[in-house]
């Protein structure tokens, strides 16, 4: 930093809050647009929680961490989509600092440990393919609490790190940013001090989070790979290629958006399409991700039937009893 911007930014005056100008225009349209995407992202995710949890059929490692993953969805996206719905119902654009320090970090928490389930996932389906008949005793109960509740230990304190760090910055003005949420690109953007702190903990955490765990996806899924290969049977073949089908398709949309938005070099051009790329991984993968695990999984369509058919058989049976 020379002593032209130390003049420049000293001369500014401190911010104290953010104005996010991400989706304002059409407030009643948009409103009515993220309300609908908001409670279907909520009863896709939670019919999922719900079916994994009470059908006995699908009280299974896979299926246990599917419930992590769309309860995981639903906390992820209660973090933006109803500031957004307020900031259109009210016209008020504004986040103060510590409300965009607490979603920022929030934010985060939850896709460092949604890289990590990811990354279990995968192991899980390497063991389960891989390893068959030693699957159930080494991803017993406690291996896949433990994987679970690590993937949210390891990104706690490595995010609270990179939080101190950012929010310790000058913020001089101005303070507004072409984004819906508090997402570091632009909050780094808006600075008025050397970044390069920052910068190395943002690659630290790259690494961490986004890299290593999609190595170790690569890894899993190269092992998977060659073991169906060597499948004698064409229909085991098939049904080992489609209990991993859903979940690759997850981790091609969510790492496909998240290497470009944390990974790539942070260019003018890059900044213009960043809305975009965060609008794709915080909002429309937790919004497809019911429908790839329930179209392309026949076990969970099964269990979602049951769930209907018995509680029709409830209500029948509630009917008769008055009568």
């Amino acid at each position: 930093m020379d002593s032209q911007q130390a003049g420049h930014w000293g001369n500014q005056s401190t911010v104290n809050e953010f104005v996010l100008l991400g989706y304002h225009k059409y407030p009643a349209l948009l409103f009515t647009a993220f309300l609908a995407i908001y409670l279907t992202i909520l009863l896709g995710n939670g019919l999922i929680v719900v079916v994994t949890t009470m059908d006995p059929a699908l009280n299974t490692p896979m299926y246990f961490f599917l419930r992590s993953l769309s309860g995981l969805e639903m906390c992820y996206t209660s973090v933006t989509i109803p500031k957004i719905m307020a900031s259109l119902a009210t016209g008020d654009l504004s986040i103060s600092l510590t409300a965009c320090a607490s979603q920022m970090f929030i934010m985060l928490f939850l896709g460092g440990a949604e890289c990590f389930l990811l990354a279990a996932m995968a192991y899980d389906r390497y063991l389960a393919i891989c390893l068959p008949l030693r699957y159930m005793t080494i991803m017993n109960q406690r291996m896949r609490v433990g994987l679970v509740v690590g993937s949210f230990i390891i990104s706690f304190p490595m995010q609270l790190v990179q939080i101190g760090l950012i929010f310790s910055l000058p913020f001089c003005g101005p303070n507004e940013m072409d984004h819906f949420f508090c997402d570091i690109p632009p909050i780094l953007n808006l600075a008025c001090a050397d970044l390069y702190a920052n910068e190395l903990a943002l690659y630290f955490e790259d690494t961490t989070f986004v890299l290593a765990p999609f190595v170790l996806i690569l890894a899993s899924y190269v092992y998977i790979t060659r073991a169906i290969l060597h499948m004698p049977s064409a229909t085991g073949r098939q049904k080992a290629f489609s209990t991993c089908s859903s979940h690759v398709t997850v981790v091609s949309l969510f790492y496909g958006s998240a290497l470009f938005t944390y990974v790539l070099p942070k260019t003018p051009d890059f900044m213009k399409i960043d809305k975009l790329l965060s609008l794709f991984y915080t909002i429309i993968i937790p919004l497809c991700n019911p429908l790839i695990y329930t179209l392309r999984n026949k076990e969970v369509k099964a269990a979602l039937k049951r769930l209907f058919n018995n509680k029709r058989a409830l209500e029948i049976r509630k009917v008769e009893t008055i009568h």
